[in-house]
């Protein structure tokens, strides 16, 4: 009898973590989930999915070795992007943290969903691809998942997409912004994560993860655009359009808390985000959705929480 592959998931109730916890119980895996407030909605869903809550704050962690005693593979999905300025140094401290507990746990491998890019390009991939090292550098082997804009309603960068195909009759179009992306669909993304314990080879190794399609990001707005059946926004060329003002204008235009997330990926789009090295992929028996594919499935979600949201209201105000 095959033991149970026993798997810890640090930022579970996280976009990804949210969704990578349920695939991993149905493939039979026993699931720790470490979160801040066992009681909110998030972590009690988890809890009623199945999985294992435990609470601990990685900012200030109480015992994050006892956290991960017995687990076999520990997933870290954490990031403070948006939460202050020196955000990046308390990123890596964290992840110093939690690589040292995992290595003193006796966990066999961590893995880590980064970004796509050029290292140095902002300080969002800077901090992403450093969280990287300190995983390497102080724990177990790291498969090091590295991905673009992850397409999934909940997703920070498919808000920012979503609003500004809904919101801005034009897009500025400056010469720093015609680099190439790579999106890949939040399906996709979830089954190289759940893969990976079962794929050897990725231990120890970057994995650099897409979707079918390389596109510029004003093509992607125009893909999203005929997703929503809007009319693509024209391209002007905007004096002053420097990367810190279409970041501030990415905040402006996100509704709810995406904004600030959005305004630190904007001063990304100065750099290619796309696969330059397939082998890592080839691994994994994946093969990704187109990205209009994974719009429509995004929209629907979103439409169907926004209806399961309304039947609430409407039970709780005849109540």
């Amino acid at each position: 009898m095959v033991a149970q592959v026993r798997a810890l998931i640090a930022g579970a109730t996280g976009f990804v973590g949210s969704r990578l916890a349920p695939a991993l119980l149905d493939d039979g895996f026993a699931v720790r989930c470490l979160v801040r407030n066992r009681e909110a909605p998030a972590a009690r869903r988890l809890a009623e999915a199945g999985g294992e809550l435990v609470e601990e704050d990685l900012s200030a962690p109480r015992d994050l070795v006892a956290a991960m005693s017995g687990v076999d593979v520990a997933y870290y999905l954490v990031h403070l992007v948006g939460t202050g300025d020196d955000y990046g140094q308390r990123e890596a401290a964290i992840a110093e943290a939690f690589g040292r507990a995992a290595a003193s746990a006796g966990v066999a491998r961590v893995i880590y969903l980064g970004g796509l890019g050029d290292d140095d390009a902002s300080p969002h991939l800077r901090s992403r691809h450093a969280t990287a090292l300190a995983l390497r550098r102080h724990g177990p082997p790291l498969t090091y998942f590295r991905a673009a804009m992850i397409v999934g309603a909940g997703s920070a960068s498919y808000s920012m997409v979503r609003d500004i195909a809904l919101r801005l009759p034009v897009m500025p179009d400056p010469e720093w912004m015609r680099t190439k992306t790579q999106p890949i669909g939040a399906r996709d993304a979830i089954s190289y994560l759940r893969q990976a314990p079962e794929v050897p080879a990725s231990a120890g190794r970057e994995i650099q993860i897409g979707g079918p399609g390389v596109l510029t990001p004003h093509q992607v707005v125009d893909r999203m655009a005929a997703a929503l059946g809007r009319p693509h926004p024209a391209k002007l060329t905007v004096p002053g359009a420097t990367p810190g003002a279409v970041a501030a204008g990415a905040d402006a235009i996100t509704r709810g808390d995406s904004g600030a997330v959005a305004a630190e990926l904007a001063l990304g789009l100065s750099c290619d985000t796309v696969v330059t090295d397939p082998s890592g992929a080839e691994l994994f028996a994946i093969d990704p959705e187109p990205l209009e594919t994974s719009f429509q499935r995004a929209i629907e979600d979103e439409e169907r929480a926004a209806a399961a949201a309304e039947s609430v209201e409407t039970t709780s105000a005849r109540g």
